[in-house]
């Protein structure tokens, strides 16, 4: 019997190990950058020194889902807007340019900078999959603290009436108060595959 419990305890203290690793190697570190937005502004991670959180939105021109959520993520900046919170959008897919990223930015009011990651590099290092995904990033350490989508209202060939969970929100409530965000509880973002450049 002990050694049923035993082998218990072990096979749940290797399933918490592995399911850390995991969550670490899923929340990576964004690497420094120096990118250029649609209005031509160059940008780097250092420059957000001061702020508690760079918030960052995973953006590429003419993806249905991803264009259907900027409403939501401009609702949360502007609600968050008086927290030291930096709200930006990187746009890494190979067929954006920069003045198609500025007709979309046009067409969608998006007034604030959509990073142009020509190289691919910055999104290589988050792990970014899909566009729409959000994540959290402390800019002192650059580590990401939360990636995921903004809520549950959007899916493939689906939308919500009702919103029912707010990932976005929640995570950065929790945060903002010191807390660790449950990766076990977001589901993964849905959106347009990133294509990559062969290495």
């Amino acid at each position: 019997m002990r050694k049923a419990i035993t082998t218990l305890l072990l096979l749940a203290v290797g399933s918490l190990a592995s399911l850390a690793m995991a969550n670490e190697s899923f929340l990576k570190t964004i690497k420094e950058f120096e990118l250029t937005d649609h209005m031509g502004q160059s940008h780097t991670m250092d420059e957000y020194l001061e702020r508690d959180w760079v918030v960052m939105y995973i953006h590429g021109t003419g993806c249905p889902i991803a264009r259907l959520s900027v409403p939501a993520f401009q609702k949360i900046r502007q609600d968050y807007a008086d927290k030291n919170i930096e709200f930006l959008m990187l746009n890494s897919f190979i067929q954006d340019d920069i003045p198609r990223i500025q007709k979309e930015a046009q067409e969608f009011n998006i007034t604030f900078p959509i990073l142009k990651d020509a190289d691919q590099s910055v999104a290589r290092s988050l792990g970014v999959e899909r566009t729409a995904e959000v994540f959290i990033i402390d800019p002192r350490t650059r580590k990401v603290h939360f990636r995921g989508p903004i809520d549950d209202s959007l899916g493939y060939e689906t939308q919500r009436l009702e919103t029912n969970h707010h990932y976005l929100r929640d995570a950065l409530d929790t945060v903002m108060a010191g807390g660790t965000v449950n990766m076990n509880d977001i589901p993964d973002a849905k959106g347009c595959l990133v294509g990559y450049f062969l290495s």
